[in-house]
């Protein structure tokens, strides 16, 4: 049995958890709302603040899927409570960000100016002009913008130029050798 897909998901109050035909489970919090269409094999069963997934047999799909639907749900009933976020850092010199409304421009070393525009259900934080912080309630939807900024210019071995997330480390390479005479 899955030990993931066993563990019940304990719904906080202020959240509301509705699961309607064909497995569609709709999650409503004080940050938001969000929806998933479940495998219609899978069983979800609501009992007061706690929702447990179950699975009907040991079909290797229902396994491979008891333990995907679990996470997904709680990661739903997390966002709309806490939220998700991921760090970015901009390492460079004379590389930074800045907010243009809602939009992101970055200067990070090219002829012109980055815009990103965040997807809706997204935003952008800046703490000064090196930090940006993407902001959500859905975490695939954050974890995806997160990486499409920083492969606006990744982070390079020899000089750790460019744009990382919080923590990661750049291993770094040792550049040209001189030339032996």
């Amino acid at each position: 049995m899955s030990r993931i897909g066993r563990k019940p998901i304990t719904v906080p109050s202020g959240v509301t958890v509705a699961i309607s035909e064909e497995n569609f489970v709709s999650v409503k919090g004080p940050k938001g709302a969000l929806d998933l269409q479940a495998a219609p094999s899978l069983g979800l069963e609501l009992d007061g603040g706690v929702l447990v997934v179950t699975r009907p047999d040991e079909d290797r799909r229902n396994r491979s899927l008891h333990g995907l639907t679990r996470t997904l749900i709680g990661n739903m009933v997390t966002g709309v409570t806490d939220g998700f976020k991921k760090n970015l850092e901009i390492h460079g010199v004379g590389y930074r960000a800045q907010m243009d409304g809602q939009n992101l421009v970055l200067n990070v070393g090219y002829s012109h100016p980055v815009r990103m525009i965040p997807p809706d259900g997204v935003k952008y934080v800046l703490d000064g002009q090196t930090k940006i912080s993407v902001e959500g309630i859905d975490k695939q939807l954050v974890g995806e913008e997160a990486a499409r900024i920083r492969k606006v210019r990744p982070p390079e071995p020899y000089k750790g130029k460019g744009i990382r997330y919080e923590g990661e480390r750049v291993r770094r390479k040792a550049g040209k050798a001189g030339k032996a005479k």
